[in-house]
Parts: C-alpha cells; structure tokens; sequence
C-alpha cells in the first residue's frame, strides 16, 4: 500500500473515531499533496514526493510551535503539536546524531568534499539517503561541524 492510499485510509478511519485534529491535519496533508500533484503535472505522487510534503508540513508546524510559544500563545502551540505529532507518524524514523554523522562522513567520501565550499556537491549525495529521516536544520549543522 503507498503512503497516499494509507493516508486515505487514516482519514476515513479517524472520521469513524471522531478524531477532529487528526481528520483537519491529514486533509491539509492530503490538499498538499493536491497542490504538489498540481504543480509538477502528475496524477499519481511517488513516496519520496509524499515523504518531502510530509517533511514540508512538519517543519512548518515545528515553526509554528516556537513562534506561538514565543508570544506566549500556549493553546495555538498545542494545537500545532498535536498536529505534528500526527505528521511524524508518517515519517520515517529520525536519525540519531552518530547515525547522521555516519551518514554525512559517507558522502563525504563519496562525493570528495574537503571544505564548506564544497557542501553543495555533498548535500547532491547526501540528502536523497536521508530523506525525511533527518531535519535540514540538524543536516546543516553536522555538515558544517564535520567540514570545518
């Protein structure tokens, strides 16, 4: 079964539950996809595309929680994380800081890469392994600990 039909299934199935955060959040997910499929002309999306919306959602809803904690907006906070811990079921289980250091000393190797001028080649070999299982922001940081 793809991700997308699962998500369907989900949303019927939290309907049937009375589950009004998780039915709101996976429609949103689900216009997303919609928009995606709009965007790049196709009718049907491949994981990876619904694995990155997915990744898209949830850091915009990470944002959203520390914006809405730093106005001291604690009842907007929660809402968003309920609705990202709804996200992060889908997603595929995050990397520990060691597993992403391996990851990032792999394609170091792969790619040649010896300076932070050269993170652009590396990030091409490197981001599609670790797709959705790690934040950019966590990426960025331990590329740039492990170039210096």
């Amino acid at each position: 079964m793809s991700l997308i039909e699962q998500i369907e299934k989900d949303i019927i199935a939290a309907m049937k539950a009375k589950e009004p955060v998780k039915v709101s959040t996976l429609r949103m997910l689900k216009s997303a996809l919609g928009n995606h499929l709009i965007q790049v002309k196709k009718d049907k999306p491949e994981d990876a595309d619904v694995l990155s919306i997915i990744a898209k959602q949830a850091k915009q809803r990470r944002e959203s929680v520390e914006s809405f904690e730093k106005a001291g907006r604690k009842d907007l906070a929660d809402k968003e994380k309920d609705e990202l811990a709804i996200l992060e079921t889908y997603l595929p289980k995050q990397l520990t800081d060691e597993e992403l250091a391996g990851a990032v000393r792999n394609a170091i190797a792969i790619s040649g890469a010896k300076s932070p001028a050269d993170i652009g080649k590396l990030m091409k070999v490197l981001m599609p392994s670790i797709q959705g299982k790690a934040d950019g922001k966590r990426v960025q940081d331990a590329v740039k600990a492990i170039l210096k």
